[in-house]
């Protein structure tokens, strides 16, 4: 179902949807920030300027900000996810630019930042290849994106693992580990894509919730 609605654009969620996401992630996936924030530190240095593309509620963005030393935005094509980050930043009383923005054009200068991030959203893109070639556009010369998603050939009780831990039970976590993994992409269409921008650099381990895609300028 992921693959047929994508073609036709990029998905996002709005209204009611967006409030139950950001209290899903607020519940049960905040230790999971944490981790991914910490993998970002291991790449950038103080100063640096970072992009979460597709930032959803904000909570990576956040996290990442906390420290005060980076410069941190957030971009999302849902209007009301990017309403929701932003009061979510104000909350937790850090500085982080939310902006709406849709990931096949993405709305900042070539050469703009020092480090990129997109979690869990990349199989959401319509132009998976084009949204590969934005990010290396706004990378500075020297920085790193990373993708972290899921592996269409994960093991089934991954795949379930993966949706328990959004809380999810039952009929709900059922069609949602189908569509999850119906959408998601395998290595070599990672390649595939890779193969078409100018990143020539890269490397693809295995992670617990399926790739961490290294990309570097």
């Amino acid at each position: 179902m992921m693959k047929f609605f994508r073609r036709f654009k990029d998905l996002g969620v709005e209204g009611a949807q967006a409030k139950f996401y950001d209290k899903n992630t607020r519940e049960h996936r905040m230790g999971e920030m944490k981790e991914e924030a910490s993998e970002v530190f291991k790449f950038i240095k103080d100063g640096d300027s970072v992009l979460e593309v597709a930032s959803g509620p904000g909570y990576l963005s956040i996290e990442i900000a906390k420290s005060g030393k980076y410069k941190v935005t957030g971009v999302d094509i849902s209007k009301d996810l990017v309403t929701i980050a932003a009061a979510n930043a104000k909350e937790a009383g850090v500085k982080v630019d939310f902006i709406e923005g849709n990931a096949s054009q993405l709305p900042f200068k070539e050469n703009t930042f020092h480090f990129i991030i997109c979690v869990l959203s990349f199989k959401n893109f319509k132009e998976p290849v084009i949204a590969l070639k934005e990010m290396h556009r706004i990378l500075k010369p020297g920085g790193t994106a990373l993708i972290m998603d899921l592996n269409r050939n994960a093991p089934k009780q991954v795949m379930k693992e993966f949706v328990k831990s959004f809380g999810m039970k039952g009929i709900s976590a059922f069609i949602a580990r189908v569509m999850q993994t119906n959408g998601a992409y395998t290595r070599k269409e990672y390649e595939a894509f890779i193969s078409q921008t100018e990143f020539k650099e890269y490397d693809i381990k295995n992670s617990r919730m399926g790739f961490s895609i290294y990309l570097k300028k």
